[in-house]
């Protein structure tokens, strides 16, 4: 069931289109990610979710409520729409003790007093920051401060939760644990999550759909698995998970990959409508490149350029005509040295046009 809607919603800064006819629906207790490089929209989106931007055109729903329509001149200010928002930065008041940064916004909504405190120290509590209550957020790590944040925004009991890259400022480490934590008090609390990043690894292990924007337009709003797997055009294929693209040509008949003087072998099957393309691209994921024998019909030949040990991976450039492909194996896993030569098979390939 649909909760927050996005009905053919502009956003204009003057000339600039930030963000275009976009329609969307996020579901009651769903965590839906919106995905992209920056400036493609995906922030300016969120803060008219929130009240904090003005729409150019389109409407902004809330169950049965309307939040925001140029067109009927209506608009529900930021404090009315009960919207959790956690920002980048950690955007915690230093002057004031760990429990009144929480309890702060519910004082400005008249509250009684034990309800704040009740409210106050149920979110500390879920949050782990109950012992810290009445300490400073500068003494806390950057964790510790994104969870003063959280905390806040979970006092108001909000329906939605806003979050705008609120892990980029963390290291490795703590992201994760967060990633973690955040889902658990979805789970827990049972609000609805938007969630702004460029950081396709949180988008996938946070979110049950994601949207993937470009210049202010959507590509694709998909699971995460179909996002990877099932990707619509070559820049989400390219923005979703590490990924080559090698030009190819045809030359009497025959497929090269560009440079090499060797066709690419029958065992690769190569869609009818890039059949009259000059150029088109081999899309491939690095993980879904094996290096094979000399006389698999589906191998293509290339030179390794240089090996990476990434951990539990190793990382290989390998060179193909004049064209370098990345292929990813486990480190316990044979594969030869720099400089060797190598084929290659190409368990999953793509195909886009060269202009896509």
């Amino acid at each position: 069931m649909s909760y927050i809607r996005l009905i053919n919603v502009t956003k204009q800064f003057g000339d600039v289109t930030a963000v275009n006819n976009l329609n969307l629906e996020v579901g009651k207790g769903e965590c839906f990610s919106m995905l992209g490089p920056s400036g493609c929209g995906k922030t300016t989106t969120l803060r008219m979710v929130a009240g904090f931007e003005d729409l150019t055109n389109g409407e902004v729903w809330a169950g049965d409520k309307l939040l925001s329509s140029p067109k009927k001149h209506h608009y529900t200010p930021p404090e009315n729409r009960n919207f959790g928002m956690v920002f980048q930065a950690f955007a915690v008041w230093p002057h004031m003790s760990v429990y009144e940064n929480v309890a702060f916004p519910l004082r400005l909504r008249g509250l009684p007093k034990a309800e704040i405190d009740q409210r106050t120290k149920d979110a500390l509590t879920a949050t782990n920051l109950l012992k810290a209550a009445g300490g400073s957020p500068a003494d806390l790590s950057g964790g510790g401060k994104q969870r003063v944040a959280l905390a806040r925004a979970l006092a108001i009991n909000p329906d939605v939760m806003l979050l705008d890259e609120p892990l980029s400022s963390l290291d490795p480490h703590l992201r994760e644990e967060m990633r973690f934590e955040i889902k658990d008090l979805q789970k827990k609390y049972g609000f609805s999550i938007i969630y702004v990043t460029h950081d396709q690894a949180e988008a996938m292990a946070l979110s049950d759909r994601i949207l993937v924007m470009k210049l202010g337009v959507v590509q694709q709003i998909d699971s995460p698995l179909d996002v990877y797997n099932n990707p619509v055009n070559k820049f989400v294929f390219s923005f979703i998970g590490v990924s080559s693209f090698t030009d190819v040509v045809w030359n009497d008949g025959k497929a090269f990959i560009k440079g090499s003087e060797r066709p690419l072998p029958a065992g690769i099957e190569i869609p009818d409508n890039m059949k009259d393309e000059v150029v088109f691209s081999l899309a491939s994921r690095p993980k879904e490149i094996k290096f094979t024998s000399a006389d698999d019909p589906a191998g293509v030949h290339g030179t390794v350029l240089r090996t990476a040990f990434l951990g539990e991976i190793v990382d290989y450039l390998i060179k193909i005509g004049n064209q370098e492909v990345r292929v990813q194996i486990g480190r316990r896993d044979p594969g030869p040295e720099t400089g060797e030569n190598c084929n290659l098979c190409f368990k999953r390939p793509f195909w886009y046009k060269a202009d896509e």
